[in-house]
């Protein structure tokens, strides 16, 4: 194993000389750290983590709790790309990361932290009212959450109120007054989306009638599907629907071709989240995107600042705008209903 005094021997310097080179410090001159991480990457030198670990207190390996209900994994259309971007930015600062798991030697969450001796935690997409996630949170481990805050901790957020305020100010732009919400299951992200909705609704002097807003469960194709059956057999249907993501809209293809129903002539559409696949299906799917590659960027960097400058952490909020996506799903209606 090629060690720090076989480069400083090929270099012709002292130890001292190469460890201060390999680590960025600006005192060795800029030729001879140039030649002394050539030198490095020829002899094939791997720096000791162990080592650096005990001298900076710092792993450079940061922890990843995820686990979807919907059990789609790193398939997730929606967190893995924020999760892509995460790791990006994290290698991009020289950090590994390690999927955090309850089935690793029955440990909990954090137990397996201290485990791998993680520096920090992201987390996203779990239960919040999870006792272990309470516990992995208020431990002595920073972490940072995504669409759920947590008192005296930073977390990433989409906003997913003004997401839903701006579909229905589209909708309503394009002439529709009957409006339905199919929404997801009762978490902070739904309580966001629906204060959207609501505002939305007053600001526009629009009437809707409770039977108009359905709960169903995200990425849950089969219930979402039984919500839109209930809203197409009422007496007086929705002309519009908003649906709890693309995916369970695409999911309900098949009930609008079994029932005749043609998107967007017979009713008009929207979805959240703005997946790739809503874009190759026809016609298009009219959208709001969420913007994952910010999401997952400012997520690790908002961690890594909080682990290399503990001494100048500020607790915040912050907020990563979406987009409206102006597919085909929406039809212009002539006469105001």
């Amino acid at each position: 194993m090629v060690r720090i005094k076989d480069i400083a021997k090929e270099c012709g310097v002292s130890t001292a000389t190469v460890s201060k080179a390999l680590n960025g410090y600006g005192d060795v001159g800029p030729e001879t750290a140039a030649r002394i991480k050539q030198t490095a990457m020829r002899l094939h030198y791997m720096p000791n983590a162990a080592a650096r670990m005990l001298k900076t207190n710092i792993s450079h390996n940061i922890g990843v709790v995820f686990e979807d209900e919907t059990m789609s994994g790193l398939t997730h259309e929606f967190f893995s790309h924020i999760l892509n971007s995460a790791k990006n930015e994290l290698e991009d600062h020289g950090y590994d990361i390690t999927f955090i798991s309850q089935k690793v030697g029955g440990n909990s969450f954090l137990q397996h932290c201290r485990y791998r001796r993680v520096d920090g935690v992201l987390i996203a997409s779990v239960d919040f009212t999870n006792p272990q996630v309470r516990e992995l949170v208020m431990s002595e481990f920073p972490t940072v959450t995504i669409d759920y805050a947590f008192d005296s901790h930073s977390c990433v957020m989409s906003d997913n109120a003004s997401g839903a305020f701006d579909l229905v100010s589209y909708l309503y732009q394009m002439g529709h007054r009957k409006i339905a919400y199919i929404h997801g299951e009762m978490t902070s992200v739904t309580i966001k989306r629906l204060t959207g909705f609501y505002k939305a609704v007053k600001e526009l002097g629009l009437h809707i009638p409770e039977q108009y807003v359905l709960e169903s469960r995200y990425h849950d194709i089969r219930k979402t599907a039984e919500r839109l059956r209930e809203l197409l057999n009422l007496q007086d249907p929705p002309t519009a629907i908003m649906f709890p993501d693309d995916y369970t809209y695409i999911g309900c293809l098949p009930v609008f071709e079994n029932l005749g129903v043609s998107i967007p002539d017979d009713l008009s559409v929207v979805g959240y989240d703005g997946i790739p696949m809503s874009q190759m299906i026809r016609p298009k799917l009219t959208t709001l995107k969420q913007d994952t590659e910010e999401i997952g960027r400012v997520s690790a960097r908002e961690l890594i600042q909080i682990i290399e400058n503990p001494k100048n952490v500020i607790v915040e909020e912050l907020m990563v705008s979406g987009s409206l996506v102006k597919g085909e799903t929406v039809k212009r209606l002539s006469r105001i209903n």
